[in-house]
């Protein structure tokens, strides 16, 4: 049985980007030379280990097996090499990150690079996608999410509070006029949400602390799956829309936007870091965390010369 490290690499590649061009593109390769390995390493093996498509290329019953146990293989052998060479005090090896589209865009990539420029021993790769992924399964280091974390087996470190705000363009407020109360809300459109269930109903501050949250169910003539696209339909004058001050920041200051004077606020978001539980917690994620950590502080830095207050550092 002979097989090299490269092919089942690319084979791993292969079947996370669900086609051979895709993981060409991901690992800077000619589509022919990962063909090959697959190839090579079908061969070595004994089998097919991929079923080919025009659209799409899905592992076979015994591909999936050999994935999912040469992932955490390879996966071992990594932590175990860069465990051995960070001995000598540099921080190397891989780190892949996962993060939400608009936030790594307007925020953490600059961060990210930063930390990457003073270690350039590492090799650095991030993932921009909104849904949520499987740190463990898909073989991340650390994920950034705006929610509230659920999942035991993760360990997560609160980086900051992400506020979010009501917000419409001059021109809307001008022709159609702004609510002043969550009474008022469902009469007017909003950018609907598609990138999560139930996005259609705002949740905003209880009338108690520590009660629930107040529910309003609203109507959405466009509907978007990326928050920068939201922010620009209500630019355009399209609706209302709730979304993160990272995303909206900017508009703000600017006048693009303008915030809906409502007698409540919306229901705050917690950015979190999350990496799996592990014995032995490599040096260059605990660095990682912690840089990370040190350029998210409350109040966040893309609201900090906003007009409006920051939210309590409380919400957890």
């Amino acid at each position: 049985m002979r097989y090299r490290l490269d092919d089942i690499a690319t084979f791993l590649q292969v079947v996370d980007s669900g086609s051979i061009s895709a993981a060409a593109r991901r690992l800077n390769l000619s589509k022919s030379v990962v063909s090959k390995r697959i190839t090579d390493l079908e061969a070595g093996l004994g089998g097919g280990l991929l079923q080919r498509s025009t659209r799409r290329v899905l592992p076979t019953e015994r591909g999936l097996v050999f994935y999912e146990r040469g992932r955490s293989i390879l996966r071992q052998l990594d932590e175990a090499a860069a465990e051995v060479a960070e001995n000598d005090g540099d921080l190397r090896g891989a780190l892949r990150v996962a993060a939400p589209m608009s936030f790594g865009t307007l925020y953490l990539g600059p961060v990210l690079f930063d930390f990457a420029g003073r270690h350039p021993r590492l090799a650095l790769a991030l993932d921009l996608d909104d849904r949520m992924v499987d740190l463990v399964g898909e073989g991340y280091d650390v994920a950034i999410r705006i929610t509230r974390p659920r999942d035991s087996a993760l360990i997560a470190r609160r980086l900051a509070a992400s506020r979010r705000i009501v917000c419409a363009s001059p021109s809307y407020a001008a022709t159609v006029g702004l609510p002043r109360s969550l009474t008022e809300l469902p009469q007017h459109e909003a950018i609907g949400y598609a990138g999560a269930p139930s996005a259609w109903l705002w949740q905003f501050a209880p009338f108690a602390a520590g009660g629930p949250p107040r529910t309003v169910a609203m109507r959405s003539r466009v509907t978007v799956n990326n928050g920068e696209a939201a922010r620009d339909a209500a630019i355009a004058g399209l609706g209302l829309a709730v979304l993160p001050t990272f995303i909206v920041a900017d508009a703000l200051r600017d006048g693009r936007l303008i915030p809906v004077p409502l007698d409540a606020e919306p229901v705050a978001d917690v950015i979190h870091a999350l990496y799996p539980q592990t014995r032995h917690l490599s040096r260059r994620v605990r660095a990682l965390v912690d840089h990370l950590a040190a350029g998210c502080t409350d109040p966040a830095p893309w609201e900090r010369d906003l007009s409006f207050a920051p939210v309590e550092r409380g919400v957890s």
